[in-house]
């Protein structure tokens, strides 16, 4: 057996002997992380267990849903229509072909090192392991900073959502909402990641339907097939058409792009607790284009194409589903119940973010834990593999959404996007980064790509490409933060004038979230490594084994199995 059909486990660097996983020597050295004493474990019993504690129970079709369509939410229902009214619908459409490129490749380098090392807390945690300690110490707290200001957003945006089905004037106090969401995502999570990667498999079917229905409703109603109007490609020449605000304007709404698509990259994280990373993971993360390029690039064609940028309701600055894009295209279908059926979508699409947002929360906190970077007992699990503690934390931080609703929740939900959607961004670019330090490392210690138990497609000029784009959107993001700041000479009543004060709000919210992510991940970059003196990592020497996952025979064998060619190239896309 080669080294690449090999799996590990935590501190098992003796196992990259040939009979490691072999049949003759069915057992194996396994430590529970820190400096726990080693302990023999039956390799047949390797498939659900894992060092940290966590339980292997995702099945291949609750992390091929997950990555389809398990953090589809606000981002696509509510806030695409903005993008059109801002960029116009070729602007439009080309940041989501734009974002969407850099984003599957992002998504081949995850699978590439996940499937090799699923480890808790996935590419957070590889820094460590092929660059720099202190490079995993801030990226882990980016990226949990991310998802708990995530949680709120989607959950403030519910009370949003159910005042649709409220008569004007009602007493209902809307924050019970989200205070009942809260309350089964706790339970849910408690329960363990089956019950987890369950709930998210039929909230994806439901979306996944929803979007079907959408794009055969879409190509009804541009056709002229439904509703008597043949619109064609019309509103892409009116005024304002195709690019709107030009060139800046299409640059001013990739981060609400990057929001819509952020969590994209999630299949990772769940890695850790799959049954079987190997074959998972790569599924996972080869579904990533066609959701690209059937939910969103279809979804925003149709949208463009029928309702046209001037329409007031694009911007939906109530957040109402009434004014949200895909229930318009409904409403032109002659669906007269399409405004509550997608208010029901949307609802649970919210709650479905919501509970992935969730889940990779509690994982962020566990990996700080088990890496000694937070106190050893947030990472604590019970039975079940849940870490309770920090499934707390992440509880009393999704409380701020009570505190966003009496703030305001639709203004709020718009300073986190852009905060959020610059996180994503700077992660993304990390993740690429790490790729290509990881085959440095890969190549020093004498393996070669065809080594690996799966190798991502398009490397490296893809990811030359990708590294590029990711580039671009940061430096766009940065210019515009500093560009964009109004002029209170230009404006009949001075600093008094609400045209203005709108202006400038929505320059500090740009200034903020192009900025702030950046400043605190240099922060805790370099506070971590000049405190702990932290040095950069030798190729030869990274540790490129501890935190492999060990394969049973059975589960070798069907790996093993011959697989037609027609399969093989399919594969890689679908």
């Amino acid at each position: 057996m080669s080294k690449s059909e090999v799996g590990y486990a935590d501190n098992i660097h003796s196992a990259s002997s040939p009979s490691s996983g072999s049949a003759d020597n069915n057992m194996t050295n396994i430590s529970t992380g820190g400096d726990m004493e080693k302990v023999m474990v039956p390799v047949e019993d390797m498939s659900n267990l894992d060092e940290s504690g966590l339980k292997r129970d995702l099945r291949l079709r609750h992390m091929v849903m997950i990555a389809i369509s398990g953090t589809i939410g606000t981002g696509l229902f509510l806030t695409s229509g903005k993008t059109i009214a801002t960029a116009g619908p070729l602007g439009a459409l080309m940041a989501y072909v734009v974002i969407g490129i850099w984003l599957v490749f992002v998504c081949q380098a995850i699978g590439e090192i996940a499937t090799l090392l699923p480890l808790p807390g996935a590419f957070t945690a590889w820094g460590a392991r092929v660059f720099d300690e202190a490079f995993s110490f801030q990226m882990t707290y980016l990226y949990l900073l991310n998802w708990l200001l995530t949680v709120p957003a989607e959950l403030s945006a519910s009370s949003l959502i159910v005042s649709f089905w409220l008569h004007e004037g009602s007493s209902f106090p809307t924050w019970v909402v989200p205070v009942i969401i809260i309350i089964v995502l706790v339970i849910i999570n408690l329960l363990g990641v089956q019950v987890y990667g369950e709930v998210e498999y039929w909230f994806s079917i439901l979306k996944v339907v929803t979007i079907i229905v959408f794009i055969i409703c879409g190509i009804l109603v541009d056709s002229g097939a439904v509703g008597g109007h043949v619109y064609g490609v019309s509103n892409w020449h009116i005024e304002g058409a195709p690019f709107k605000g030009g060139f800046r304007a299409f640059l001013s709404v990739l981060v609400s792009v990057g929001f819509a698509y952020g969590g994209t990259e999630l299949s990772g994280v769940t890695a850790a607790e799959s049954r079987n990373p190997h074959k998972h993971v790569p599924k996972a993360v080869n579904t990533v284009l066609v959701r690209i390029a059937f939910f969103y690039i279809l979804s925003i064609f149709f949208l463009a194409s029928i309702v046209p940028n001037d329409d007031p309701r694009l911007a939906n600055t109530d957040g109402t589903v009434l004014n949200a894009p895909f229930t318009i295209v409904f409403l032109k279908a002659g669906m007269t119940g399409g405004a509550s059926y997608m208010n029901a979508v949307i609802f649970t699409s919210v709650v479905s973010a919501a509970n992935s947002d969730f889940y990779v929360a509690t994982r962020m906190l566990m990996s700080l834990s088990r890496n000694g970077w937070a106190p050893r007992f947030v990472g604590r699990t019970n039975s079940r593999g849940v870490p309770i503690i920090a499934v707390a934390i992440t509880t009393a931080f999704s409380c701020i959404a009570l505190v966003m609703i009496y703030a305001g929740a639709s203004t709020v939900f718009d300073w986190l996007v852009s905060i959020i959607g610059s996180i994503i961004f700077l992660i993304w670019c990390s993740i690429l980064f790490l790729h290509f330090r990881f085959r440095v490392c890969w190549k020093a210690q004498g393996n070669t790509p065809e080594d690996l138990p799966y190798k991502s497609w398009g490397y490296p000029y893809g990811h030359y490409i990708a590294s590029i784009i990711g580039a671009g959107c940061v430096i766009a993001s940065f210019y515009l933060s500093i560009a964009s700041k109004p002029d209170v000479g230009t404006f009949a009543g001075g600093s008094m004038d609400p045209t203005y004060i709108a202006a400038r709000n929505k320059w500090a919210q740009g200034l903020l979230g192009a900025w702030f992510p950046w400043v605190l991940a240099i922060t805790l970059y370099f506070g971590w490594k000049f405190g702990k003196g932290t040095k950069i990592v030798n190729p030869a020497e990274a540790d490129l084994d501890t935190g492999r996952w060990i394969p049973t025979p059975k589960t070798l064998e069907e790996e093993n199995k011959p697989i037609p060619a027609w399969k093989r190239f399919l594969s890689k896309f679908i």
